[in-house]
């Protein structure tokens, strides 16, 4: 799939699935990109849990593990399934819900002025090559369209809360993102 334009801070094509957890930036500003990973129940892929937790409507009784989710209140901006599929949870231009406690840069509250895209993943379990073209199309589009964006700006969740969160995790393949996004920019 290629990526859609942006309106109003929606992806054209990517499939919506909106999230009640968001407000509003404080200063409408959007220079940071956060790459993190998600998989519910740990390490099942390709289930409909991920979308039920960022609407606030997981079923926490589908899982013994769940019942840690109870009454979360999280989102992202977008999620890339291992098939390569785009969800978009809420508006770029508005701030969700992904980054928690955070520092990028000696500022703090990272979720006031980035995008947190979710890999369907562990930190283990390597990504595929369409999760990787998609993030790469995604990226482009969205320093295309939010110029405060810069390579040295796109980062982990491991990066601006280390010590609390180590996602995407040692399988994630940096040099390979950024690689594509130079290549793609050159």
């Amino acid at each position: 799939m290629a990526i859609g334009l942006l309106v109003n801070g929606w992806l054209a094509n990517a499939r919506q699935c909106i999230s009640p957890h968001f407000n509003q930036r404080p200063d409408g500003e959007i220079s940071l990109l956060v790459i993190h990973n998600i998989s519910l129940p740990a390490g099942c892929f390709g289930l409909p849990h991920i979308d039920g937790l960022f609407q606030g409507c997981l079923d926490i009784e589908a899982d013994s593990s769940f019942a840690e989710l109870a009454g979360l209140e999280v989102s992202a901006h977008f999620l890339i399934r291992r098939d390569g599929e785009v969800v978009q949870y809420v508006s770029c231009d508005d701030r969700a819900w992904h980054a928690g406690v955070s520092s990028f840069d000696s500022r703090s509250g990272c979720n006031d002025f980035a995008i947190g895209i979710e890999m369907e993943g562990t930190d283990t379990s390597g990504y595929t090559d369409e999760q990787y073209q998609q993030l790469t199309l995604l990226t482009l589009a969205l320093m295309a369209h939010y110029p405060m964006i810069k390579l040295p700006n796109i980062v982990g969740h491991c990066d601006i809360a280390p010590g609390r969160k180590t996602d995407p995790g040692d399988s994630f393949d940096w040099v390979r993102y950024k690689q594509a996004i130079v290549a793609a920019t050159a």
